[in-house]
């Protein structure tokens, strides 16, 4: 069987390392960057340097990795006009999740498939080829790009339709930035209460590497409250009574310093429904008494 060409639009801090992994795909690579300069190292591995989007249609995959969702509407609907029907075009970049599935939608009727599929990650892991990508696909349309995808990534989820890897892609960045603020807020208390704060970075970093962080507890079928009998049951409320315990001291620290730590109580609030065991009379959402 003949392995799928392959082409890749956009050679950027994302896009170049993920293509660089591609270059001996035994289909062959045909690559776009506005740039010469991004594609030459790229010719002279072996792949072809294309002169426009359009001299890339003709590959049967093809990744795009741009900047927003006006230059992913652009660069889909240019390739779209002249890729041939069973064409797979991937969007790598994040982007509103309405958009892919609105594209997907635009170009069903002429045969071409167009999916999205965001990176996790960051720079380092797509140098060692070791991203996550979320793919939005049809399952036959998902088992014809993994093999080239496992090129680069070595987590490669089937997320569900179109749009469903770039809302999969969004709630897994929230997750992300709301902890980074989490991490702001605790250094605070932490500068405020006379600590190295550098030194408390460390401690997070190694215990988060012991127990996994948030992540540790993403292991629900659905969100709904826990019977007793659940094989969570158990654990995640011996999880609330230690988080609402820890809690309860750091917003007491904070008010005895004078720093406010909204998220923590938040956190406070919500954490016992959010684990799937609230108290007994409590709303599934949010803790009243602690």
């Amino acid at each position: 069987m003949t392995e799928p060409k392959l082409g890749y639009i956009g050679l950027g801090n994302m896009g170049a390392p993920i293509a660089r992994r591609l270059v001996d795909w035994p289909g062959g690579l045909v690559v776009f960057d506005l740039r010469a300069e991004a594609m030459a190292p790229f010719a002279e591995a072996g792949a072809t340097p294309a002169d426009s989007v359009a001299a890339v249609a003709d590959a049967d995959i093809i990744s795009v990795t741009v900047l927003n969702d006006e230059q992913v509407r652009d660069v889909v609907n240019e390739l779209a006009a002249r890729a041939k029907p069973g064409t797979v075009i991937a969007i790598h970049s994040t982007i509103s999740d309405t958009t892919a599935v609105e594209l997907a939608a635009a170009h069903a009727d002429h045969g071409i498939h167009v999916i999205d599929a965001p990176v996790s990650g960051g720079a380092g892991a797509a140098e060692k080829g070791e991203m996550a990508t979320m793919v939005g696909a049809d399952r036959a349309v998902y088992d014809k790009v993994k093999p080239a995808f496992k090129k680069w990534a070595s987590m490669v989820i089937h997320a569900g339709a179109p749009g469903a890897g770039t809302r999969m892609k969004l709630a897994r960045n929230m997750l992300t930035f709301t902890g980074y603020a989490a991490a702001c807020e605790a250094m605070r208390l932490a500068e405020q209460a006379g600590l190295d704060i550098n030194a408390l970075g460390r401690v997070v970093r190694h215990t988060d590497a012991l127990t996994g962080g948030p992540g540790a507890i993403m292991v629900r079928e659905d969100m709904s409250d826990l019977p007793p009998d659940h094989w969570l049951y158990e654990a995640f409320t011996h999880t609330r009574g230690l988080g609402e315990k820890d809690l309860s001291l750091a917003l007491g620290l904070g008010a005895g310093l004078d720093v406010e730590l909204p998220l923590a109580e938040v956190a406070l609030k919500n954490l016992a429904a959010g684990l799937g065991v609230p108290h007994a009379g409590a709303s599934t959402e949010g803790v009243s008494d602690t």
